[in-house]
Parts: C-alpha cells; sequence; structure tokens
C-alpha cells in the first residue's frame, strides 16, 4: 500500500517551476522553433504567399526537389557504440580558410524580397557564427555592404555570366576589391527554370499589387511596412549597369556560356575557384582538369531542370573520381544538421543552406537566421555524439547507408580518365 501524505508546500515549489515570460514576440516564436520545419511555418504565417512560394518553390512538378529532401530521409546512420564523444569538434577547414561549422550560407537572390534585412542579416548571422557567406549577383544588397556587414568573416561571391560579358567582368573586379576570398562560378542557369508557383501567382520583380496580392496582405500588415518604408528592391550590385529589373534578369541567363569563359573568369579571379551546378561524374572530372578549386554538386535547389539527379545520390561516385584532387561540395534539399553529418560521412567537404536560411530570415530577420544556424549546430553535434564520433574527420563512408528508391534501370557508361 501506498502511505498517503498532505502535500508539502516547499517539495511542490521544487516540482512546479514557473517559466519567466518572455515578452519580446518575435524571439518567444524563434526560441518555440526547434527545427528547420517550425522555421518555415513560422516563414509561411508572416510572408506574403507570392514571397513565399518563390522561396519555397522550385521548378516544373517539383520533383528534383522532392526527390532530394527524400534522399537525405532515405538514410540509415550506423553508430560506434562505447565510443566516447563528449566534446565535438565541427570546424573544418574549407577552400583555404576556417569555417567554425561543415555548412555556409548559399547565394540566394532577390533575398531582401523575403524579408527587409535580407543578405545583412546572412552575412552578419555568417560572421559571428564564423562560417562563410555568399553574395548571388542577383542579390539585394551590394558587395560593399555585404563586406561591411561581415567585415571580418568569409564572403564569396556568386557569379553568373551576363550576356553583356564586361558586367561580369566588373563585379569580379569588385569581389577580389572587397576581400571576397571565393568566386562560385554558376552554370546550371543557361535559362530561367520554369517555376509555375510563381507563374500562378502573378509573381513579378519588382511586385506588382493585384487584387490578390492586397487581400494576402491584409493579415500580414508588418511585411509590407517594411516592404514599402526601406530602400527600393533591386539588384544592388548591378544597379549602376542600367536597365530594368527584369532586363537584368533576363540578361542574366545566357545559353551560351562555355568553357572558354571559365577560362577567362580563372584568369581574372585572383582567389580560389568553384563551379557550382555540376550535376554528372564526367563534367566533374573535366572542371578539375580544367584547374578550379573545388565544385557544388547542385541542381540549383531544383529551381532549373526539373528531374535533375540528386546530389546527395551523386555525391560518393564523385568524390571516389575526384574527391582527392579538388574540394567537392554539396547543396540542395538539406533541413536537419543530420542531412550535413550524412553529407560529410559519404566524403563532401562542405555543404550550403539556402533555403533553410531563408525560413530563418523570414521567420525572424537576423535573429531568424541565426536561430537556423543554431539548430543546425545542434543537430550536428547532436548526430556527431550519437555516432561517437569527436570530427568531422572521424566521419567515414561505413557511418551511412543510403537506402534506395531510385535505381536506374540500366546504370549508363560513365567515361572518366
Amino acid at each position: 500500500m501506498v502511505t498517503r501524505q498532505l502535500p508539502k508546500v516547499p517539495e511542490l515549489l521544487e516540482l512546479m517551476q514557473f517559466k519567466k515570460p518572455e515578452w519580446d514576440g518575435r524571439k518567444r516564436r524563434l526560441d518555440a522553433a526547434l527545427t528547420i520545419a517550425d522555421l518555415r511555418a513560422i516563414a509561411q504565417r508572416r510572408t506574403p504567399k507570392a514571397a513565399f512560394d518563390y522561396t519555397d518553390g522550385a521548378a516544373e512538378g517539383e520533383l528534383s526537389l522532392a526527390r532530394a529532401r527524400q534522399a537525405f530521409e532515405d538514410i540509415e546512420f550506423l553508430p560506434d557504440v562505447l565510443r566516447p564523444a563528449e566534446h565535438v569538434d565541427t570546424s573544418t577547414e574549407i577552400l583555404g580558410g576556417r569555417s567554425a561549422l561543415p555548412f555556409g550560407i548559399a547565394p540566394t537572390g532577390f533575398t531582401r524580397l523575403m524579408q527587409t534585412e535580407g543578405e545583412t542579416a546572412g552575412a552578419g548571422a555568417a560572421g559571428a557564427a564564423g562560417i562563410p557567406f555568399t553574395l548571388s549577383t542577383l542579390g539585394t544588397t551590394s558587395i560593399e555592404d555585404v563586406k561591411a556587414a561581415n567585415p571580418h568573416g568569409r564572403n564569396w561571391f556568386q557569379l553568373y555570366i551576363m550576356r553583356e560579358r564586361e558586367i561580369s567582368y566588373g563585379l569580379v573586379k569588385r569581389a577580389a576589391d572587397a576581400g571576397f576570398d571565393t568566386l562560385m562560378f554558376t552554370v546550371d542557369a543557361p535559362v530561367a527554370g520554369a517555376r509555375l508557383r510563381d507563374k500562378r501567382n502573378g509573381f513579378s520583380i519588382p511586385p506588382q499589387l493585384t487584387l490578390g496580392t492586397i487581400v494576402n496582405a491584409i493579415p500580414r500588415p508588418w511585411w509590407w511596412y517594411d516592404f514599402l518604408t526601406t530602400p527600393k528592391l533591386e539588384f544592388a550590385s548591378l544597379s549602376s549597369t542600367g536597365g530594368t529589373v527584369g532586363e537584368l534578369l533576363n540578361s542574366a541567363m545566357d545559353p551560351t556560356i562555355s568553357y572558354e569563359d571559365l577560362a577567362v573568369i580563372r584568369d581574372l579571379w585572383p582567389g580560389r575557384l568553384v563551379v557550382k551546378g555540376v550535376q554528372n561524374v564526367p563534367d566533374a572530372v573535366r572542371l578539375i582538369d580544367a584547374g578550379v578549386d573545388g565544385i557544388v554538386l547542385s541542381n540549383h535547389g531544383g529551381r532549373q531542370l526539373d528531374r535533375a539527379p540528386v546530389p546527395f545520390h551523386l555525391l560518393p561516385q564523385v568524390v571516389r573520381e575526384v574527391g582527392k584532387d579538388a574540394t567537392v561540395m554539396i547543396d540542395t534539399g538539406i533541413m536537419n544538421g543530420a542531412d550535413i553529418v550524412a553529407s560529410v560521412a559519404l566524403g563532401a567537404k562542405f555543404t550550403l543552406i539556402g533555403r533553410a536560411y531563408l525560413y530563418g530570415l523570414m521567420a525572424g530577420g537576423r535573429q531568424g537566421v541565426d536561430r537556423t544556424i543554431a539548430i543546425l549546430r545542434d543537430e550536428i553535434e547532436r548526430t556527431m555524439k550519437l555516432l561517437g564520433v569527436s570530427s568531422l574527420a572521424e566521419l567515414e563512408p561505413r557511418h551511412v547507408t543510403q537506402l534506395q528508391r531510385l535505381v536506374p534501370v540500366m546504370a549508363p557508361e560513365v567515361t572518366t580518365r
């Protein structure tokens, strides 16, 4: 029989600790976000549909994005037991410098459309966390202003080859003069992908008011207040080149780019050169033979060619072929720190986050980006400890099994060196 007694007030007080209320609404909602999916849900509530869908959506049937995310879900970790990993080191050397975490912020266009702090928030958060920040050619904060927001951190610049080549050459020089240490030459956007959500939303840059956008904005007055009371939305690094936003966007896509353009940029750029958008093994081999310092396996976040290869599936093959000769990085579909750990285990030297960063930005500006980084950091550290590894260098392919869903009917012949 259980012995009954009257409750003792001191004991009750020990069990009933009331949480101090948080009066800062932004901090309260961000603290409640435990995953990137939580940040996405907050972002969707706080952002007009056209702007949110521009970030969240992908090309055509959005199969490439769905498959990329599914690939990360379809992994099985194989942990080592009785391997103490009380403290873990998440830092890594990447492209001649240190990063406190095995991921950086990917280049994103129109960023101030999502939330008015835009690239300034991303660069500042990256600098504070000790990770690289990448500015897009189509960024809405200038090269120089990003440097000012992240004066002591690592800044990378993503380059589109414009139809008017001199514009791109000028951007290369400005990025070098501003102290950016890595150039990311993007090759998977010769033409724009068919982003159907944007078309259905009547989305345009800059945004145009319609009855639908006004109705959708009614419960989100803070977004419109920020948008209408801050500097106009423009491609900040291109503002001096002339032309409307639409004309500049069209000129950024050029189906004639070639290895000749890559050679010109290699001669112009004094720092590390990375090619972003690699989607097969032969191209990876050829690019390394051409002298680039690294490649990013990417299908542009599923925003260009739908049904493109899944970068995470491609990773082991590319690492086997060129991993000893160059830096192999990966993006597309990363929504959890475990995705990053799995990528490193399979040979990626580094990863890049795009949507995960933008969800945080839309959820809470600079503080939201800080929260994105904190969530991913916690997930990386916890996954490493549960695997029994104390550093990224201890991660090996044996720690990860890629479960199969998409299996080619007949594997194509691959020509390498």
